[in-house]
């Protein structure tokens, strides 16, 4: 309870994709877990560079009230892959004006 873990999967990765862009891997908690049993990601998603090729590990905490396993064959997350979009940033004396402006964490009113 309460303490965190990084589980090796035993699995290496390296994505081909028939296009140009780039892409990286996003592992998500398992929503089962975390209801079921307070168990869920503890970097909240963990980051899977496209040039990485170690083995892949999924850092678990416990935030449930009583100890957890991690048994072989368990589905404990989920990996997910997205295109990187390039920015370009360019330094300007003022940002343009929005409805929210520099409004901050509850500045929505939700």
């Amino acid at each position: 309870m309460g303490g965190r873990f990084a589980v090796p999967t035993g699995i290496a990765i390296e994505p081909i994709f028939d296009c140009e862009e780039n892409y990286v891997g996003l592992v998500f908690s398992r929503s089962g877990l975390g209801a079921k049993f307070g168990v869920t990601l503890a970097n909240s998603v963990g980051v899977i560079d496209s040039d990485y090729r170690g083995e892949v590990k999924v850092t678990l905490i416990n935030r449930g009230e009583a100890p957890f396993t991690v048994s072989h064959g368990d589905r404990i997350a989920q990996i997910a892959f997205f295109p990187i979009a390039a920015a370009k940033f360019i330094e300007v004396q003022a940002l343009g004006e929005t409805e929210r402006g520099a409004g901050g964490f509850g500045s929505t009113g939700k």
